[in-house]
């Protein structure tokens, strides 16, 4: 096989028009199984495919490109680094988006590789054309490219080469190029500063990270809605909590929630401060964070009650996210009649409105009825259940008559409330003694939607998984649900069918 490559090659670089001699090319290559083909690739030299990249015939540039995918992927990171950089460095800079992609990904695998990547350091060209690509038009290149640098933070001589040379002014020329470029160089300094501590000391040490704080708590209201996305990625790692903090940006958050009622347009950044304190209770604690700062929790409560659908869908998908902790449940029982009102008004959005809403209600409910087995004290089963008979005069036929309605997502969405209901005792009594409750569950023609038969098969394996299920379901039912569990979700029961001669 290496010879007829080798032939291919030859035909290739002795026509004007190659086209077809390339799609052989890449059919002999595609043939091949991967772990043969660095043999038959091996000692080879690509740059005839390599020069045909400079050409204005689109169709010949991309077979070019996907020959070149197949073949470098079979190459070594350091034969790559070795034999294909000056190559891989004109990629960077082509006008087709595809061949930067290409160039990009490929410089990606050679940073991550420990003697691989010592080539691509000592290389500054090929590091200033990535860190250029950052500016390209199309989000994918500068992704592409923001993903090759970030991986340079796994070493402190990468972390060196972008922070400590000139490298560093090739970055702030290029984040000087638009308002758009800059969060885009912000994306990067966060991924880097969230590898470790050292690489954050970079970040920091860079101003980089000092000017995005800056721009959080500026006066530009467009300015902070984008700034506290990046912060609150920050915020994903222990030791970038950490820093925050020690900036007082927690508090000045909190401030900023605090101060935005007199503000006219604090609903473009309202809803990514609140995200951001769901983050930190997430990561840390919420009791913590909603007693250190009790506004979050307010707000939270009196966005769920807006009237505007974007704040209330931030305010459910935070309820939900706060009360699947145990945690979040106790500070939302702590919160009284307040909860309730809240409770109630998320009963209500679920019941009738736009199906989007609808479903992040139920999906918040199940979320905060849920409890796994070893969370389920006799005082949080006394809460859940409470919530629950709380949704409606008659809470199951509420979520049954949901899921019945021709919306595929409001039936999955429904399946999941019934799902946070099937480990606990107290739901398990309500699905027995709710008539026709359990044939509803085992029918296998409502809901005939992937998805749907998913989320049927979960609530069904969650009740055969408990281990209280035989006992209060019964015998009979039980053992049908481990047949439809064992059936599995996408189960047909065969319908025998008799043919008439002559039958209309």
């Amino acid at each position: 096989m290496a010879a007829s490559i080798e032939s291919l090659l030859e035909e290739i670089s002795g026509v004007d028009d190659p086209i077809e001699e390339l799609q052989c090319l890449k059919t002999a290559l595609l043939s091949i199984p991967l772990r043969d083909l660095r043999d038959s690739v091996s000692g080879q030299r690509f740059n005839v495919i390599f020069s045909l990249l400079h050409s204005d015939d689109k169709e010949q540039v991309e077979l070019c490109v996907g020959i070149l995918e197949r073949i470098l992927l079979a190459l070594g990171p350091v034969t790559l680094a070795q034999s294909y950089r000056a190559e891989l460095q004109g990629g960077l800079t082509h006008p087709n988006d595809t061949v930067k992609m290409l160039a990009l990904t490929q410089i990606g695998r050679m940073v991550e590789h420990p003697e691989a990547s010592t080539e691509i350091l000592n290389n500054h060209d090929i590091l200033a054309a990535t860190i250029c690509c950052i500016g390209e038009e199309k989000m994918d290149v500068a992704k592409q490219a923001i993903q090759s640098l970030s991986k340079l933070s796994h070493s402190k001589p990468g972390l060196d080469k972008l922070f400590q040379t000139d490298l560093l002014t090739v970055i702030k020329d290029v984040m000087a190029t638009s308002d758009i470029i800059r969060y885009r160089i912000y994306e990067l300094v966060v991924e880097i500063s969230s590898a470790s501590p050292i690489s954050l000391g970079y970040c920091a040490k860079s101003g980089f990270i000092a000017q995005l704080l800056g721009e959080l708590t500026g006066d530009d209201v467009l300015t902070r809605a984008t700034s506290i996305e990046m912060v609150t990625s920050l915020a994903h790692t222990q030791h970038g909590r950490k820093y925050l903090a020690q900036q007082g940006i927690m508090d000045k958050v909190s401030n900023m929630i605090k101060g935005a009622d007199t503000e006219p347009f604090s609903a473009l950044y309202i809803p990514g401060l609140v995200k951001f304190f769901v983050n930190l209770a997430i990561m840390d604690s919420p009791q913590q964070v909603c007693e250190t700062y009790p506004v979050f929790q307010n707000k939270v409560f009196v966005m769920a009650l807006d009237p505007d659908p974007a704040i209330i869908g931030v305010a459910l998908d935070s309820l939900g996210l706060l009360g699947s902790t145990v945690e979040g449940k106790q500070v939302f029982h702590k919160a009284g009649e307040r909860f309730k009102a809240v409770w109630l008004t998320m009963s209500k959005i679920a019941g009738a409105g736009a199906t989007e809403l609808r479903v992040r209600s139920l999906d918040a409910i199940s979320q905060l009825l849920t409890l796994q087995p070893e969370q389920q004290t006799e005082d949080l089963l006394a809460l859940t259940e409470s919530w629950f008979l709380l949704l409606s005069k008659q809470p199951m036929d509420m979520i049954r008559n949901i899921s019945i309605q021709p919306f595929p997502e409001l039936h999955c969405a429904a399946m999941r409330v019934f799902t946070a209901l099937s480990t606990q005792l107290w739901g398990q009594k309500l699905m027995i003694g709710t008539p026709s409750f359990m044939e509803f569950i085992l029918d296998r023609s409502a809901g005939q939607t992937k998805d749907a038969k998913d989320a049927k098969f979960d609530l069904v394996g969650s009740l055969v998984c408990s281990s209280t299920a035989a006992e209060i379901l019964g015998s009979q039912h039980y053992i049908r649900l481990k047949s439809y569990l064992r059936e599995g979700a996408y189960y047909v029961s065969a319908v025998a069918a008799v043919c008439t001669e002559g039958a209309d």
